[in-house]
């Protein structure tokens, strides 16, 4: 799926690629002008399982989740927040602690307002905490050499600590020497986490 909706030209969605167009954080936004449109959260967990059952055979009941950076924001929320709707999350370099980090607060000011208990429900470090459902397997890959995990964009090892807390959670949290944010990064691991995730729903 896609970052954000597309086909709206709100004020300020096309300034910046950390915000708006380029950067929805899958959340259900609460403030004006994004509340009515910018829904991706309840697009992943709600509208898009539907289109899938209604042109696919396919079995959502056996589902994965897995994302990369905000996206790996994504996935972990998404599954956190619904207890065994997914049988695993597989996350790249994931934005572990957005409540904590610029990116995330920017993005949630924008799109959630100034209510830090909201900030919390979209937040898989404080979603860790919490969780009670299905033991979770979660497989995190971050690379040492990614200039996002030193700018402290990231913060794994907030969740890290997180999911030790919480024994229905499991969390491999992998350090890869040598690779940063990219797309080779991904390649180079993306097998691993397919592995994985059929491991867990095949």
């Amino acid at each position: 799926p896609d970052t954000s909706p597309r086909g709206f030209v709100f004020p300020g969605e096309l300034d910046c690629y950390d915000f708006g167009i380029g950067a929805g954080f899958y959340v259900n936004a609460t403030e004006e002008p994004w509340k009515n449109n910018y829904r991706m959260y309840s697009y992943i967990t709600g509208e898009l399982p539907s289109v899938l059952t209604s042109n696919f055979n396919v079995n959502v009941n056996k589902s994965a989740i897995s994302g990369h950076s905000m996206g790996g924001h994504g996935a972990l929320i998404c599954a956190l927040k619904n207890p065994g709707k997914y049988k695993c999350v597989s996350t790249f370099a994931p934005i572990a602690n957005p409540s904590e980090c610029p990116w995330g607060i920017k993005a949630f000011t924008g799109y959630l307002g100034e209510n830090k208990g909201a900030w919390k429900q979209c937040d898989a470090t404080y979603l860790a905490k919490d969780y009670d459902g299905p033991k979770l397997e979660i497989l995190l890959d971050q690379g040492e050499d990614d200039p996002y995990l030193n700018d402290k964009q990231l913060l794994p090892e907030n969740l890290q600590n997180s999911c030790a807390g919480n024994k229905l959670l499991s969390l491999n949290l992998r350090k890869q020497p040598g690779y940063d944010h990219g797309y080779y990064f991904i390649s180079s691991f993306i097998e691993e986490h397919f592995t994985f995730m059929a491991k867990h729903i095949c």
